[in-house]
């Protein structure tokens, strides 16, 4: 009996997007032991990326999408949950392998294409408070569009389009990551705070974009800006799958692109960089796709989802 049970016991189905966040925490554990030192400095982050390897592991192997849409949330969705945390985790790995900030070599690569540094420029030329408003508004929407995104979608039951898109954020998020290490920049808002003439005031969206900031930024990681390449890639899914939203996005994203130069978090080039970042990863996404399952499941007498398998 209890051989006939395994047999008929399915094999946990792992995504893409599961293999993104495991094989990013394993890199991530084997470049703190190749590189950090004293290795002791690292206990939380060897704790942490143990721990969010080992949960989604359990999450796989033990949530099964398939019996109900509670089970469909957590399976599907939990790397979304997972990101924020790592995020917060990059602040500790900044200098894992060196001790400084590059901030002045993008500044004077940005002087030397444009002829001046457009931080300083819009700084004393450009600042306006209603203009301040605006951008600050697309920038704090960045905050939004990815719940926004996944909750419609989830209860769309469009798993397909679910399941591609957390595959190209991770890739994104997890490859801005590890680019924080690897090239530290800590952006315009600290690396010109001496030389600053004006404030950039708001009534409403500066307030609670600085309020966001200082709440929940970590002080480096602005090469590449990884709000930019996340916010590309839902736009490039809106387009894709429900091209009225992307049309909505776009003034936002185009904004959130502006704003984060004008709000002094990133440089250009952190801008540019960070859009080719998500461009690439929903491309790769779109070709490596799980296909072969219409995912717009529904849910029988009994309360499970049911499938439909398709060539």
């Amino acid at each position: 009996m209890s051989a006939e049970r395994v047999a008929r016991t399915p094999k946990p189905e792992v995504y893409h997007f599961d293999r993104v966040l495991i094989g990013y925490c394993l890199l991530t554990l084997l470049l703190i032991g190749l590189f950090g030192r004293p290795i002791g400095e690292y206990l939380d982050e060897i704790f942490f990326y143990s721990s969010m390897a080992a949960l989604a592991v359990l999450i796989i192997r033990y949530i099964d999408y398939t019996k109900s849409r509670t089970h469909a949330f957590f399976r599907l969705l939990y790397p979304a949950v997972m990101a924020t945390f790592f995020y917060q985790r990059t602040e500790g790995m900044m200098f894992l392998y060196f001790d400084r900030f590059f901030d002045w070599q993008l500044v004077t690569f940005e002087k030397m294409i444009l002829g001046f540094n457009p931080t300083l420029y819009i700084d004393t030329h450009l600042l306006n408070v209603w203009i301040n408003e605006l951008l600050s508004l697309c920038y704090f929407s960045y905050y939004l569009m990815l719940p926004g995104f996944l909750i419609p979608v989830f209860l769309k039951k469009d798993y397909h389009v679910i399941r591609p898109l957390l595959t190209a954020s991770l890739t994104t998020f997890f490859v801005s990551y590890l680019l924080f290490a690897l090239y530290p920049v800590e952006g315009p808002r600290w690396h010109f705070a001496l030389d600053y003439v004006n404030t950039i005031d708001g009534p409403v969206f500066r307030e609670a974009v600085n309020y966001v900031i200082d709440n929940g930024a970590v002080r480096g990681g602005a090469m590449p800006s990884s709000h930019t390449g996340v916010a590309i890639v839902i736009l490039m899914f809106c387009f894709k799958h429900y091209r009225k939203a992307g049309w909505f996005l776009l003034p936002f994203v185009t904004g959130l692109a502006i704003g984060t130069v004008w709000g002094r978090f990133h440089y250009i080039s952190d801008v540019v960089v960070g859009g080719m970042i998500g461009i690439l990863a929903v491309l790769l996404a779109w070709k490596y796709n799980e296909c072969g399952i219409d995912d717009k499941a529904t849910l029988d007498s009994s309360g499970k989802l049911s499938e439909q398998r398709v060539a």
